[in-house]
């Protein structure tokens, strides 16, 4: 079963019953785990729910979580008011999809005046960027994530089941329009379905100013289209891809996410590894996610979280008890995950569940 806990009335009761984070993590106001990590990045996803169905993401027939199990606007507002206030720098919205949240527009903007965050974020599929994606703009989004797998339009569809390229350009396009500050192509490449297009991808983003981020298949959840092992396609077959077009130019960039840059000397391009397998990035995490039902996942490979919709719900406006809460979550931050891609998935949740 999942390890959910209820973050209980009695704080020193629940304090006393983890390891405590060090001294720094109390006397300021920073999120500090038991192995000296900082977190200053919230990954928060404002939904389960999705306009696509994509293959590695979830099943087929999902069921999604209740509405009333999804915490509302305000309880998410609240959630982040109380992160920025111990720390936190960058936020970044996900889902599901969340531009298919009814009104998400009204929180963007509450987020965007938020005193101490630098950085306000977004990773979409794109469907929705035609018609919000000038709004997002105006409302303080300041960098988007945009996740774009083939070119091709029927194997776009058969990844996603239900999507529609041209829909997706179209949003490409209206973000270059609206003028961000920098957009950037999310790819994961799966073996055998999508691994030829590695370097039409590249060329793709390059010939738009774009950054572009290839994504290990992370093991989140039962799937019936692929077995993850056999379609699992690493981030070294992916370099040696590019090698054979591209020279590759080492990188210190970084966008205070996991992700490992390299630019391509002939575009200038910076391309991204996320590589949860072949090389494990955890003893530098900086982030926690909450879930659209207010779940606060301390890593996206274990299931340690505290309710966080318990403490808004039980406590209204009490913004004290929920910020310790947040500190005292810091205790049971893992060392790191433990995917397997050849054994049964230990996390049951999919991937649109955690929140992109």
């Amino acid at each position: 079963m999942p390890r959910v806990i209820p973050f209980p009335d009695n704080l020193d009761s629940y304090t006393a019953a983890m390891s405590k984070p060090p001294p720094a993590a109390r006397t300021a106001e920073a999120l500090v785990d038991r192995f000296g990590r900082t977190v200053r990045y919230v990954r928060i996803s404002v939904t389960d729910r999705c306009d696509f169905r994509c293959v590695y993401c979830m099943g087929e027939d999902m069921q999604f979580v209740p509405r009333a199990r999804i915490l509302t606007l305000e309880e998410i507002a609240q959630i982040a008011r109380a992160f920025t206030a111990l720390g936190v720098t960058k936020i970044r919205l996900t889902g599901g999809e969340p531009l298919v949240r009814r009104n998400v527009l009204h929180l963007v903007r509450e987020l965007g005046q938020l005193e101490g965050l630098d950085e306000l974020v977004m990773t979409t599929n794109g469907s929705q960027l035609p018609r919000y994606a000038a709004e997002l703009r105006a409302a303080g989004i300041k960098r988007l994530n945009i996740s774009l797998d083939s070119l091709d339009p029927e194997r776009f569809r058969r990844l996603t089941r239900v999507g529609d390229l041209a829909q997706v350009l179209a949003g490409i396009d209206a973000a270059h329009a609206a003028g961000f500050e920098r957009l950037k192509i999310n790819s994961v490449i799966l073996r055998n379905r999508n691994d030829d297009e590695v370097v039409p991808l590249v060329r793709f983003a390059a010939g738009r100013g774009m950054d572009i981020t290839f994504i290990e298949e992370m093991p989140l959840g039962a799937i019936d289209e692929h077995d993850r092992a056999e379609a699992y396609y690493s981030s070294d077959d992916i370099r040696r891809d590019l090698e054979q077009v591209f020279t590759l130019l080492a990188s210190t960039d970084t966008t205070g996410g996991p992700a490992r840059y390299v630019r391509l000397r002939e575009t200038g391009t910076r391309v991204g590894f996320i590589s949860p397998h072949s090389h494990n990035f955890c003893d530098t995490c900086n982030r926690v996610r909450l879930t659209a039902e207010g779940r606060l996942l301390l890593c996206l490979g274990q299931e340690h979280s505290v309710d966080l919709r318990h403490v808004v719900r039980s406590h209204p406006g009490d913004m004290e008890r929920l910020k310790q809460a947040i500190r005292d979550a810091m205790a049971i931050k893992p060392a790191g995950h433990e995917f397997d891609l050849h054994a049964k998935p230990v996390i049951f949740r999919h991937m649109s569940v955690t929140g992109g």
